[in-house]
């Protein structure tokens, strides 16, 4: 067994709860839906525009919209069918209405032609793999890419083809690909390391086989004891062990927000209002990084998302499900019906979203379906006790955010740093008085006047 890497933590965080519930639990591939709502907005940067209209066939995997901007990401039908309609969907992030299209299946999941340059579950030929990998210019890969709609699924959805081409004079010469999954109850990323390594491990050599970093750091927390030891005997098994290093992190939250793991690993500081390739790394997840395997190597667009669907109820599960699928089937897949009177949150219960409509669809960025408790916490005054300030990672003081933003003050938010803030939730789980300091930061960042 190659040598594990551990670090200690290099910043404040929480220990939290785990509520890991579905570590053990296999990925179940789920059917195709027989309706699909695919919202039109699913990645940062400029909006797409629909390239299809009502009527239209499409196949499974057909780019249905897209945009001339470079910073965005194309998007594509999850089913085979006919474009029903165009409506309209309450984004459970912004409250902002975005254009969707409702596409209904014809129940034989015709897919794209797609040139698969290598099957990695039936052969062990990597020598093979690489050898194609390395044949393929950085324009076409990237391009590849691009075409498939890749995007950060760690829940940034930064658009991939942008950030595996850093601007001139920004070499990057460390890559972190980032396992942690350190918030509680969610466990896709677990789930994919375990069940799709050798395609998380391919995917991390075409990010590298793209920006040459002198180092290459696999981040995985040490309550993930199997998936290290199971990444770390594939990379010897597929020939990485001369270029990869794992590294077994504290379980502490939020260890995967990247500023945090840049400074934890290599000790660097990404400035204030600076991004990661400020100080020449780039941070990929690991479902970005199968992603990318599979656009580059199997011709395979982003039309698919693992999701844990968990919570204080009996059968959790972790499901690979087409985007597009109503969260509503997959909570009756996990034998809850009724979801009436809990809480359904789209993300983790730090960062996560209130889904006030379930029927609302997957989408890039939903990693976890989370069912809780739907009783309200009540807001009360802030007593200035500061634990916010002291459980911020980012060393910020969210308490001045709350202040500023209910009076009102938004410019005055940013002599506090509010855009460096990650919106971890960490103040807001420590505060006494139950104030929702993330809503209020996000608030906050929305209506900062432009610089």
């Amino acid at each position: 067994m190659i040598p594990v890497i551990r670090k200690k933590s290099a910043f404040r965080g929480l220990h939290l709860r785990e509520n890991k519930f579905t570590a053990s639990k296999p990925i179940e591939i789920l059917p195709f839906p027989s309706k699909a709502t695919v919202a039109l907005q699913q990645s940062l940067g400029a909006p797409c525009k629909f390239i299809v209209e009502r009527g239209n066939i499409v196949k499974t995997g057909q780019k249905i919209a897209d945009s001339g901007n470079y910073v965005s990401a194309p998007i594509h039908s999850p089913v085979s069918g006919k474009i029903a309609r165009i409506t309209k969907l309450v984004n459970p992030s912004t409250s902002a209405l975005m254009d969707a299209v409702i596409i209904e299946s014809d129940g034989e999941d015709h897919w794209i032609e797609m040139e698969k340059k290598f099957d990695i579950c039936n052969s062990g030929d990597y020598k093979k793999l690489k050898g194609i990998i390395d044949s393929l210019t950085d324009e076409v890969i990237l391009a590849l890419i691009r075409e498939s709609g890749i995007v950060g699924l760690g829940g940034a959805t930064f658009p991939t083809h942008v950030k595996l081409k850093p601007p001139p004079g920004k070499k990057i010469d460390i890559v972190i690909l980032n396992g942690c999954e350190c918030e509680p109850f969610i466990t896709s990323d677990h789930r994919i390391m375990l069940e799709y390594g050798k395609q998380v491990l391919a995917g991390l050599y075409i990010i590298s086989r793209i920006l040459s970093p002198g180092e290459i750091y696999i981040a995985i927390e040490d309550n993930k004891r199997d998936a290290i030891e199971y990444i770390s005997s594939l990379m010897e098994q597929m020939g990485f062990t001369d270029k990869y290093k794992v590294v077994s992190l504290p379980s502490r939250y939020p260890m995967g927000a990247e500023k945090s793991l840049i400074k934890t690993i290599v000790n660097r500081t990404v400035p204030m209002g600076g991004l990661p390739l400020d100080v020449g790394t780039v941070v990929n997840n690991v479902a970005t990084a199968k992603a990318v395997y599979e656009a580059v190597i199997e011709g395979k667009p982003l039309v698919e998302k693992v999701v844990t669907v968990t919570g204080g109820f009996e059968n959790p599960k972790n499901f690979l499900v087409r985007i597009g699928t109503p969260i509503i089937e997959l909570i009756g897949l996990c034998g809850l019906r009724e979801a009436k009177e809990c809480r359904v949150i789209m993300g983790g219960p730090m960062m996560g979203n209130i889904l006030v409509d379930t029927d609302f669809p997957v989408i890039k960025a939903t990693n976890c379906i989370l069912i809780m408790d739907g009783r309200e916490s009540i807001e009360k005054n802030c007593i200035n006790c500061g634990r916010c300030i002291r459980a911020c990672p980012m060393n910020l003081m969210p308490l001045e955010y709350v202040r500023n933003v209910k009076k009102g003050n938004y410019g005055a938010c940013r002599d506090y740093y509010i855009e460096n803030c990650i919106e971890c939730g960490s103040c807001a789980y420590v505060c006494p008085a139950n104030i929702p300091i993330v809503g209020y930061i996000k608030t906050g960042k929305s209506m900062l006047p432009k610089k």
